[in-house]
């Protein structure tokens, strides 16, 4: 990411980050953000389309530390999977361990934004009282998927708009998620699909309200 549009990009999510900001101010910080983040991804996709070795397929292993690794692990993915790229998650004692799949730019744009939402979910977290009759763990572990549903959302409409408006950029894109997926396939032959988790707590709808006002800059698999 140039260092011009990155300043402006942390800037925005330092702002949003700060626990005095308001849900209407982040709000505001949130689509500008998410617009600069998703029109610099289609815009390097196409600058490199002709020349894959320009912006290569990676990968780098993220360590997501307890509390809640898991459900942490599931807002990677949810950040991951619009902006082109692969999680397969690998192991859950104590910390949690992702293999993350993409091209060099995206990966860059994945860990900007997810650095960014997890300390905004821990603010979020720490302002949603747990109500009496509850656990605190199934709550908070609630809040987090209700969280990351709607970050998700939110990403998938900011990247569709952003291909939306270049021409040519959609087949560009797919032809580049294709190539993330064969080397997660050839990393990984055997992989399971994770199974529907049964979560108690009463947190995924103001967790869900909360990621719909979180600043922004598929199926999940595990090992086999």
């Amino acid at each position: 990411m140039n260092d011009s549009l990155l300043a402006r990009v942390r800037k925005l999510l330092a702002m949003a980050e700060d626990p005095a900001c308001t849900a209407g101010e982040a709000e505001a910080f949130t689509v500008k953000a998410a617009e600069l983040i998703a029109k610099y991804g289609v815009d390097q996709a196409m600058l490199t389309a002709g020349d894959p070795a320009a912006d290569p397929v990676g990968d780098r292993v993220v360590t997501i530390d307890p509390p809640y690794a898991r459900d942490k692990a599931g807002l990677l993915a949810a950040v991951a999977s619009p902006l082109r790229c692969r999680v397969v998650h690998l192991d859950r004692r104590g910390s949690a361990r992702s293999h993350l799949f993409g091209h060099a730019v995206d990966l860059e744009r994945v860990e900007l934004l997810f650095t960014s939402l997890l300390l905004q979910a821990a603010h979020g977290l720490a302002g949603s009282p747990v109500p009496a009759s509850e656990s605190p763990a199934a709550y908070r572990r609630s809040w987090l998927v209700g969280y990351s549903q709607a970050v998700s959302a939110r990403l998938w409409a900011a990247e569709q708009s952003a291909a939306a408006g270049t021409p040519g950029a959609e087949l560009v894109l797919v032809d580049r998620t294709d190539l993330v997926e064969l080397r997660r396939d050839e990393t990984y032959p055997r992989l399971a699909k994770m199974p529907p988790r049964r979560l108690r707590g009463s947190g995924r709808v103001l967790g869900y309200r909360a990621g719909q006002h979180a600043h922004l800059g598929g199926p999940e698999v595990s090992e086999s």
